[in-house]
């Protein structure tokens, strides 16, 4: 009687190891990463580390670049050093939803916010470790550092009577 039981917990526990194995394997690509500040440049161009999650090692960079632009013209205050200018680009309300169609443009894939974001100074690093390269059933997700040309980009803004400066 010892033995069947003792054979029901091991079959038991090693059934639910398995569960848990394939719901953190899922869980995985849907955790939010937040973009880190690494340093800024004398130009005032700020280097992060940005995630992205894709269906490809090449659509997750994509979307970090992505993630990178949008969190410097929307969010600000990145985790990491606190040399990043931590106000957005953009600091109206809800720009992002009036300025829907521009905005949906400039984000395309290969679109032009690509000409804010620089390698040469860095170049790409895709991390092997756990904590930056995740896995998911559906994808996967990368981190990467990049170069986000913050004055460029606040200038393209005025440019485009999105940002206007009174």
């Amino acid at each position: 009687m010892k033995k069947i039981i003792a054979i029901a917990v091991l079959v038991a526990a090693s059934s639910l190891s398995g569960v848990a194995q394939r719901a953190q394997k899922k869980i995985a690509g849907d955790y939010t990463y937040e973009t880190e500040c690494l340093g800024l440049e004398g130009d005032g161009s700020q280097t992060l580390k940005a995630y992205g999650f894709g269906n490809s090692k090449n659509d997750a960079i994509e979307q970090a670049k992505k993630n990178a632009v949008r969190d410097v013209l929307f969010k600000g205050n990145f985790r990491g050093k606190t040399e990043c200018n931590p106000k957005p680009v953009l600091n109206e309300v809800n720009i992002q939803e009036k300025q829907e169609a521009y905005f949906n443009k400039f984000f395309t894939d290969g679109g032009e916010y690509l000409k804010y974001t620089s390698m040469s100074d860095e170049p790409i690093r895709i991390f092997t470790r756990a904590t930056d390269r995740k896995s998911a059933e559906n994808g996967v997700t990368y981190g990467i550092v990049v170069l986000v040309k913050r004055s460029e980009l606040k200038q393209k803004m005025i440019a485009d009577n999105i940002l206007v400066i009174p």
